[in-house]
């Protein structure tokens, strides 16, 4: 239990420091951000893919931790890095580390593990029908949309928030796919090439992975980091309940415990969106964004006509 610990406090640092140096190059490209092109730029940039190393790293020292430790503890920790990368985020801009963001940000890393462990859910069979996962894939097509859709409505660092969001349940999904992945590789490596769910767990990474990048380069990284760290797990729960069959903790204890941390979660999110350290961080990316597109109109004194 304790190597668990240790790797998932490493894991969940270095994942943190991940999503600060991969939302900062994201920031420095030209595309907006829901432009293939970011995508494009981003894979080419060093500090980008320094970020996707660590990753990696953080998948690593997670896998790890759950070889000695269960699932529920690892994730607990894990959501902690919340508390690293907001504050940090907010001090890279120079800007005092407010409360409500503090208190939004705990909130958050206190309400998933509350909600995780409370409801625990258990049994289920990964092997759900065809019917089943179309109508799963169309569901979250459908709610990822509406995410994208909300961005266009909205305004400020909520706009940022709406691409975490289609982000995290394109994710959520890609966890639940990734299950069925599992389960096929057991049966063999033919078993994954010719299961259709395999396909689409490509195209739910590399969705999930853009609709990131792209809630990146909208607005902080604390706009976003709530939405993605409760959002992903909390899908990958429903979509275990609701296609895998598999059940919650309903005891008269565990419930209203399980609903409060559901409900720490979205206020926390609620928090964080609204803190004042947050809309501070917001305008000083905005205000450099624009002052590096003046210069890069302005034309080069050296090679101007007189």
């Amino acid at each position: 239990m304790v190597v668990a610990v240790l790797f998932a406090v490493a894991a969940g640092a270095c994942f943190a420091v991940a999503n600060l140096v991969q939302q900062r190059a994201s920031r420095t490209r030209r595309p907006g951000p829901l432009s293939p092109r970011l995508v494009l730029e981003l894979v080419r940039n060093r500090t980008w893919l320094l970020g996707l190393g660590l990753v990696a790293t953080s998948y690593g020292l997670q896998s790890v931790a759950l070889s000695f430790g269960p699932l529920v503890l690892v994730q607990s920790i894990m959501v902690s890095e919340i508390l690293v990368a907001a504050p940090v985020s907010a001090r890279l801009h120079h800007q005092r580390v407010g409360v409500r963001l503090v208190l939004g940000a705990g909130a958050v890393a206190i309400g998933l593990p509350l909600a995780l462990v409370m409801s625990s859910p258990y049994g289920g069979d990964p092997a759900a029908s065809n019917g089943a996962w179309l109508l799963t894939v169309a569901a979250v097509g459908a709610v990822a949309a509406l995410g994208v859709v909300a961005r266009g409505l909205l305004h400020g660092v909520a706009r940022a928030s709406a691409l975490a969001f289609s982000g995290a349940v394109v994710m959520g999904s890609q966890s639940a796919l990734l299950d069925v992945s599992l389960v096929h590789l057991r049966q063999g490596p033919v078993a994954v090439v010719t299961a259709w769910q395999s396909y689409v767990l490509v195209v739910a990474s590399l969705l999930g992975g853009w609709l990131i990048q792209a809630a990146y380069r909208e607005g902080p990284l604390a706009a976003s980091l709530p939405m993605l760290d409760a959002g992903e797990p909390t899908v990958a729960a429903l979509i275990g309940v609701l296609v895998f069959g598999e059940r919650l903790q309903t005891g008269p204890v565990r419930l209203p415990f399980a609903l409060l941390g559901l409900v720490l979660m979205i206020l926390g999110i609620i928090a964080v969106d609204t803190s004042p350290t947050v809309q501070r961080v917001a305008r000083d990316e905005r205000r450099d964004e624009c002052r590096d597109e003046q210069g890069a109109s302005e034309p080069d004194p050296s090679t101007a006509r007189g």
